[in-house]
């Protein structure tokens, strides 16, 4: 397979003996060349799929989009023009696309050389990636970890300053997918002559380009077979798009003879001019847009800042105020200083990142057993706190999947089953005594159009081999399915030997069958199709389209004579039946009103509908680029379900930021290259990954790697899970503040022996408190959870009132109560008694006195005190530990 670099330019030259070659699915790295001029005075005909309306367009007014302000004007220009409508280009030839200069010969060696060293090599430029030591460095300075990092220093300056003290008093002074797209080597034509380019530095713009073995676009004119490109994965049409040498439109991506980069050519040959190269593709505008956007922080992340901040304050402001009372009680400042460093590891969890990064890491292994595969561990909450989801259609909402649901044949609709466990076949092929492998049903993995296969299905689930059935009636002809005759037909030998009649099929649109039939089978036997008939045709039509599926009809006749004698079937001897099959319905549309609806229902005219009494409303993207930021903010406030039509990657970023300003958190899910703006740009970006293109994968923050949209529910479940368990986790460690924090409180204010020592604190909070903290990750779901709303970012926090005042205010009381009560109790057994303990604290540290008297005037050693100040220590750390297990219970409910 060869491919192709830029923008492709179909020419309409003669073709000249170049060996093109057709069918097959090739990718296309270019697009087919533009056209500055208004479109040909006789087009083609339209083609079936969307390109004829489709619209690329932007709001005009970006008013209400925030900006960095870390990033120059000149970003946030480039950024505003990348979102702008791509414009017609002429590549820089003489004489423009259209131009007849553009010869069979190309470019010249030298000709190209000049536009390689203006222009550049067609690759597109790298995003900007982060380096491994700013990451490591965000982790290591990042949070709490920069108020430990300056308790470490402190520690450290004080123990120097109070060493040097001793010695000498008297001085006491932080897509690739897309960037890989081009191909190992690349065919042009350059002076008359094929040759291979190198991929690095790919053929610049323009040169005119041959495309042997049809790795590319269109044709030229006067080709057999039409040229078909597969732009789905940039442009949404969910079927190939017909190109043709004519300028159709002047917006590039509705004429018909460009074809983009990375496209592919699924039909058909082509000869091109590449008009754009690298970054000034399409492609490249999208993969430079999507680089480019300032990516917010996620909501969890938001709610630990939040959290951090709000600890972070406590810690500073009460080591501060109590620095400054050490000093105005009489402490010396080296004193405070330690105070200082106590009060703030006191304040600080430090097991509590840790926690949370092995809350989201469990999460997210769970979720990865339900193919939810999670890039970024801070995404996993966000999708449970998602109040608005935009959603892609074409390969996200559908699947490319059908399968027949209902049939209607006897004047009745029967329901078709076409599930692939045929559990009575099994066990019948079981009762053969068969080793197991050789028993289990084939797999019917089936390749092609999603019609054809579920047809295909059926009949091979309901009636027996299609195989056999295809040797016994072979095919003589057929007339393929197009979108203008909309039906599909075969004429096949019959199994009789000795018939010499021939049998003649079709398949397609029910009424372009039904205008084909003169009768109708019936328990058997063919009936004449009256009106009667019709209008039961029509009505069983009618019903199965308003289930939401597609309908297609079949019809059967023999033909007798030559081959040759044979013309459209119309006329007597044709059976109708109509097929219905599934294409997927998001649900039960009632209360879904749109101002249609509510005209219709009240027998007045549209006018007269007040626009905000609808719920539903559908928007087309030639409406959306006429308006401004303001009534797009109306639109999203008063409509609780849109629907965008034909909309191009610049709006679809415009539409979620749209939303964002509404203060929604923002889900995207998409699988094209036309999606990763939006996916990038969203709270959180859900990517294809069977069917979706590499660039989205990159782009999103997770991966449905069974390509279930269902499978969303599971990770908003999974996500508001994460959330309740994170505020259990941080409550059950917040509560051990309290017992932390009023030891050293006391020890400065009240001067009596310290309570609590700083290698106890530190042994609650990476020891005793981490393994029951995680321990929360695994509590299960409540019975309400997917029953709530969704969580208001604004007011519900992770860390509110309510949680303070239970681990602060309760619980954390409780345990500050029960460590003094086991402290004031074993200093009472030792002779110290709760009244002699206020002041003593000066004393009870003096290394020099040796005959301090407790309260009964027995005498104590510094070493005496000091075993039973650990014997404190423990008999306070343990009265911690035990109330915890208690909190541990509290907090599970």
């Amino acid at each position: 397979m060869q491919r192709t670099a830029g923008f492709w330019g179909v020419v309409p030259q003669e073709p000249q003996g170049l060996g093109l070659c057709t069918g097959g699915s090739r990718q296309l790295c270019g697009v087919v060349g533009a056209c500055p001029g208004p479109p040909s005075v006789n087009p083609p005909p339209p083609q079936y799929g969307r390109s004829d309306s489709y619209r690329v367009a932007t709001t005009q007014d970006k008013g209400g989009e925030k900006e960095s302000p870390k990033k120059g004007k000149s970003k946030t220009r480039d950024l505003d023009d990348l979102k702008k409508e791509v414009a017609m280009v002429s590549g820089g030839l003489e004489g423009g696309p259209r131009s007849d200069a553009l010869l069979p010969q190309g470019l010249t060696h030298s000709k190209a050389q000049e536009i390689l060293a203006r222009d550049g090599p067609n690759a597109l430029t790298p995003p900007p990636t982060t380096p491994e030591w700013v990451k490591f460095c965000r982790q290591l300075f990042g949070g709490f970890s920069i108020l430990l990092w300056i308790g470490a220093i402190l520690c450290f300056l004080a123990y120097g300053i109070q060493a040097g003290t001793e010695d000498e008093p008297a001085n006491d002074n932080v897509g690739r997918g897309t960037w890989g797209a081009a191909g190992p080597g690349e065919v042009g034509c350059n002076g008359g002559q094929l040759a291979s380019q190198p991929c690095s530095p790919p053929l610049p713009v323009p040169c005119a380009w041959p495309i042997p073995g049809a790795p590319g676009p269109p044709g030229p004119p006067r080709l057999m077979r039409p040229p078909q490109v597969d732009n789905s994965s940039l442009t949404g049409e969910s079927e190939p798009q017909t190109r043709s040498p004519d300028c159709t439109h002047d917006n590039p991506l509705e004429t018909r003879n460009i074809t983009f980069f990375s496209t592919n050519c699924v039909e058909g040959t082509a000869r091109g001019v590449v008009i754009a190269t690298g970054d000034r593709t399409v492609m490249g505008r999208i993969a430079t847009l999507a680089s480019g956007l300032e990516v917010g922080k996620t909501p969890i992340a938001v709610e630990i800042e939040h959290f951090i901040q709000l600890i972070t304050g406590v810690a500073v402001f009460l080591g501060i105020s109590f620095f400054i009372l050490s000093l105005i009680l009489g402490y010396t400042w080296l004193e405070a200083v330690i105070f200082l460093i106590g009060i703030i590891v006191a304040n600080v969890p430090e097991g509590l990142l840790a926690t949370v990064t092995v809350c989201l890491t469990l999460t997210a292994k769970r979720m990865a057993r339900k193919n939810c595969l999670v890039k970024n561990l801070e995404a996993v909450e966000t999708l449970g706190s998602t109040s608005t989801i935009c959603s892609d259609k074409t390969g996200t909402l559908t699947q490319n999947r059908m399968t027949v649901a209902h049939m209607w044949f006897d004047n009745q609709i029967h329901e078709a089953d076409t599930t692939e466990d045929q559990s009575g076949g099994w066990l019948a092929r079981r009762g053969t005594r068969a080793p197991l492998p050789l028993a289990l049903p084939p797999w019917r993995d089936v390749a092609g159009d999603a019609s054809e296969s579920a047809l295909l299905k059926c009949i091979e689930l309901s009636s027996g081999s299609v195989k056999v059935m295809r040797e016994r009636n072979k095919k003589v002809a057929e007339i393929p399915f197009n979108s203008t005759n909309k039906y599909q037909l075969s004429i096949h030998e019959t199994e009789d030997p000795n018939d010499n009649r021939y049998l003649l099929v079709m398949k397609g649109a029910p009424e372009r069958i039904l205008d084909r039939c003169s009768t109708i089978l019936l328990q058997g036997k063919e009936q004449p199709l009256d009106e009667e008939m019709k209008e039961a045709f029509q009505n069983a039509y009618l019903e199965l389209g308003g289930l939401g599926e597609r309908v297609l009809g079949t019809g059967r006749g023999v033909l007798g004579g030559s081959r040759g004698s044979w013309g459209i079937p119309r006329g007597p001897g044709y059976r109708a039946r109509v097929l219905g099959g599934s294409q997927g319905v998001l649900g039960d549309p009632k209360g879904s009103w749109t101002v249609e609806d509510i005209a219709a229902r009240l027998n007045i005219p549209v006018s007269q509908v007040n626009p905000r009494d609808a719920k539903a409303c559908v928007i087309h993207g030639t409406d959306l680029k006429d308006m401004s930021s303001e009534q797009i903010d109306e639109i999203l406030q008063n409509h609780t379900e849109i629907v965008f039509a034909r909309t191009s990657p610049q709006q679809k970023l415009i539409i979620v930021e749209g939303c964002q300003r509404q203060g929604a958190i923002v889900a995207v899910t998409g699988d094209g290259v036309n999606d990763s703006p939006a996916l990038k740009k969203a709270d959180i970006g859900v990517a294809m990954g069977i069917a979706g293109s590499d660039v989205s994968k990159q782009a999103a923050d997770m991966i449905l790697l069974d390509d279930n949209f269902a499978s969303i529910v599971t990770g908003v479940e999974e996500g508001r899970l994460i959330f309740d368990n994170l505020k259990k986790s941080i409550a059950y460690t917040l509560t051990s503040n309290i017992p932390e924090i009023t030891p050293f409180l006391l020890f400065i204010m009240a001067n009596i022996p310290l309570p609590l020592g700083t290698i106890t604190i530190l042994c609650i909070d990476l020891g005793t408190d981490m393994v029951p903290a995680i321990s929360l990750a695994y509590e299960a779901a409540e019975s309400d959870i997917m029953k709530r709303q969704p969580r208001n970012p604004r007011s519900d926090k992770l860390v509110n009132e309510r949680l303070i005042s239970m681990a602060y205010g309760q619980i954390g009381m409780i345990q500050a109560l029960g460590g003094f009560f086991a402290y004031f109790v074993i200093l009472a057994e030792n002779g110290f008694l709760p009244s002699c303990l206020v002041g003593i604290r000066l004393n009870w540290d003096d290394r020099t006195v040796n005959d301090l008297e407790d309260s009964y005037g027995q005498q104590w050693t510094y070493e005496q005190r000091k075993v039973v100040e650990f014997t404190c220590h423990t008999a306070f750390f343990v009265s911690i530990v035990v109330v915890q297990w208690a909190d541990l219970i509290i907090c599970k409910t």
